[in-house]
């Protein structure tokens, strides 16, 4: 199903939204370690300082593969990756006790991400590129 007009507008608003404020912080985190709030917060959460950079390092990747579409499986999991980093980010902050502000802000973020998600599965997303590439198969 090929999106409309709107819906890809939707999809790269959302997308660039979430790309461009994780995505793009994952660069400064792998390569320096994390801006100083990150690391203080880190910190207050009980984490390792290395974490950052391993998060940092993932959310690059993912960024890169989400934009250019290189692979429509690895695109799926850079997806799930930023879903399982903003829950467990949210469910740090539920375990230290930290306020409403704390815990609403990453679930604030996976809102856009999921609905980049929603609607590029609509579009067709991995599905569509399995069927296609079957039916290609098929037809040799």
């Amino acid at each position: 199903m090929d999106l409309t007009r709107n819906q890809k507008i939707a999809y790269w608003a959302s997308t660039l939204f979430f790309i461009g404020t994780a995505g793009a912080m994952g660069f400064v985190e792998a390569a320096t370690g994390g801006p100083e709030n990150i690391v203080s917060m880190l910190t207050h959460l009980g984490y390792p300082l290395y974490l950052v950079r391993i998060l940092g390092t993932a959310k690059a990747l993912g960024m890169l593969a989400i934009v250019t579409g290189f692979s429509p499986r690895l695109k799926e999991w850079a997806y799930a990756g930023f879903v399982i980093n903003l829950l467990g980010a949210t469910a740090s902050h539920v375990f230290v006790g930290d306020g409403a502000a704390d815990i609403l802000l990453p679930l604030s973020m996976l809102v856009p991400t999921l609905i980049s998600y929603w609607l590029w599965d609509k579009g067709g997303g991995y599905g569509r590129t399995r069927i296609l590439k079957k039916a290609n198969e098929n037809s040799l």
